[in-house]
């Protein structure tokens, strides 16, 4: 039997060190052409699921405009950007959505907080969280109704100090077993409430169509006519 000598080249560190290189480029050129390949889709896939969300949190009864398309930003709690969505009858606000957050016993729980135009709570929804099963779970209205005690209130009703769960002086319900959960969601709701008093007359001014002529009759990207 005759036995073939591998080749002296493949035995340099250089030959295997390209070697190596070159799958290591193809295998990252695979994953970058997957990602924009899916970029489009998954960007979709977001919207359409923030779209349903803010349909949960903003009665489509209330508003004739696309929510996603009339947003505007404001300063955030944590001063970072923080994106408004308004809903429009005509040129009137009638509600705005927003995200907040809370610390719950697994991490960050992410809510969406709606708001009409007075600063009534029309609706909170969850949008993610970390939070034990069985336990923390309990927030999403899948799985309990806990978290539709907040429609109708507002920061007056009940005052900002009782924003908070009984355990800690507060009206609301704790869930059994768990108070960190709730203590974070009351926390980021409360605050989420003092930020929309704060800014609510930017939030809440009409939508406002600019005229410039010779264009006058063709409206801009986002503008709106009565």
């Amino acid at each position: 039997m005759t036995t073939v000598a591998e080749p002296s080249y493949r035995k340099r560190v250089g030959y295997q060190a390209g070697l190596l290189g070159g799958f290591t480029l193809i295998a990252a050129a695979l994953l970058v052409l997957g990602d924009l390949a899916t970029r489009d889709t998954i960007a979709l896939r977001k919207a359409e699921d923030l779209k349903a969300s803010l349909a949960e949190v903003i009665p489509p009864s209330i508003h004739d405009n696309d929510l996603l398309a009339d947003s505007m930003p404001i300063q955030g709690l944590d001063g970072a950007p923080l994106t408004v969505y308004r809903a429009l009858r005509g040129l009137q606000v009638t509600g705005v959505a927003f995200r907040v957050r809370g610390v719950g016993y697994g991490g960050e729980i992410e809510l969406l907080l709606g708001l009409d135009a007075t600063g009534k709570v029309l609706g909170v929804r969850v949008l993610s969280h970390a939070e034990t099963p069985g336990l923390g779970d309990r927030m999403e209205v899948a799985k309990s109704d806990w978290i539709l005690a907040f429609d109708g209130l507002s920061l007056g009703n009940p005052p900002a100090q009782r924003w908070a769960v009984k355990k800690d002086g507060g009206d609301f319900d704790q869930f059994t077993g768990a108070t960190i959960t709730p203590r974070g969601i009351l926390a980021a709701l409360r605050g989420g409430l003092e930020l929309f008093a704060s800014h609510r007359d930017t939030l809440t001014a009409p939508a406002v169509v600019q005229v410039d002529a010779p264009d006058a009759a063709r409206p801009r990207t986002g503008e709106r006519r009565p």
